[in-house]
């Protein structure tokens, strides 16, 4: 196990091979807090790989500058890293900088993403999410950066596709004494637009491919809105939601989870109903809260509740848009 006060240029190495080719070109950029200077670099990834590079790296991190790198590759020849300079989206990324580990374990429980390629570690409860990519368009990226950062409450500052992100393996100086920056491989391969099955919260916004969203039916309607028609109309009538929940997971049993589907379908009905009699958000929080305190973890139970108060908000302002 690592020191968190010692460089590990194995780390930072392995992070680099492991998220570009060695032809490819990438920024990076010193950060020093007292006095405030920022020194950014060029360089194809062979180049800084190279030992002397690496040493120079850590010299300038030992001394007092944090070290960050471009998520994306930079068009070959590039001496900046502007928006116009970046060559491909490699990665999707997600700053968690608040309750990280709540966030955390909402992200890893949450259907609508995959595992993530990369968990940086940037200082304890605090953590920076990547998602290597392929075949995602610039446009693509953003939206979809902006909905990560959404959902899962995340910087929503963190949502640039020139972002530069903290490297592993070395310190992260703002912090006396300086903590390593770590890191984890939950997942091996690339995911695709399609794997990221977010809800669009802007009215007017470009649809998402296979988006989570509440649906207009128009003509025969789905299993999944029969469930929340009834599931509404349980609820108005005073049924028990926990009961209402076990009916429900057995009737859906064709579900790959159906107890996470019948807990997810009537808590956000729940809070549909809630919010639209006005009850405030911070009360729907805690009633979904105290409702799943036996059958959800203490870490999850209230950045579950938190998203899900939001995706019934979400729908509340599609049915007043329409």
């Amino acid at each position: 196990m690592p020191h968190r006060d010692a460089i590990e240029l194995g780390i930072a190495a392995d992070f680099l091979t492991r998220s570009f080719r060695t032809d490819e070109t990438i920024a990076i950029v010193l950060r020093c807090h007292s006095p405030a200077t920022i020194v950014q670099r060029v360089v194809t990834v062979e180049r800084l790989l190279a030992p002397r590079y690496l040493s120079w790296l850590a010299h300038e991190n030992a001394t007092g500058s944090s070290v960050y790198f471009t998520a994306n590759p930079l068009i070959s020849g590039s001496r900046k890293r502007t928006k116009e300079c970046v060559a491909e989206v490699r990665h999707l990324y997600l700053d968690l900088d608040t309750d990280g580990e709540a966030k955390l374990v909402a992200l890893r429980c949450c259907s609508a993403v995959p595992l993530p390629t990369a968990i940086v570690s940037t200082s304890p409860g605090k953590y920076q999410v990547l998602w290597r990519v392929e075949s995602i368009p610039f446009e693509e990226q953003e939206t979809l950066l902006k909905l990560l950062a959404i959902t899962f409450a995340g910087d929503p500052a963190c949502t640039d596709c020139n972002r530069v992100l903290r490297l592993p393996g070395f310190l992260n100086r703002k912090y006396t004494p300086a903590e390593l920056v770590t890191v984890e491989y939950p997942r091996g391969s690339a995911a695709r637009c399609e794997d990221f099955k977010l809800a669009n919260p802007l009215p007017h916004g470009n649809p998402l491919p296979g988006r989570i969203e509440p649906v207009k039916p128009a003509g025969k309607h789905s299993h999944s809105e029969q469930d929340w028609a009834w599931v509404l109309g349980e609820l108005v009538s005073d049924k028990d939601p926990l009961k209402l929940t076990r009916t429900l997971a057995e009737r859906r049993s064709d579900k790959p989870n159906p107890v996470y589907y019948a807990q997810r379908t009537v808590d956000v009905a729940s809070a549909w109903l809630w919010l639209r009699d006005g009850v405030p958000v911070a009360d729907v929080v805690t009633m979904l809260r105290f409702r799943r305190r036996f059958e959800v973890p203490d870490k999850l139970c209230s950045a579950r509740a938190h998203e899900i108060v939001f995706t019934a908000e979400r729908m509340i302002a599609r049915t007043k848009i329409a």
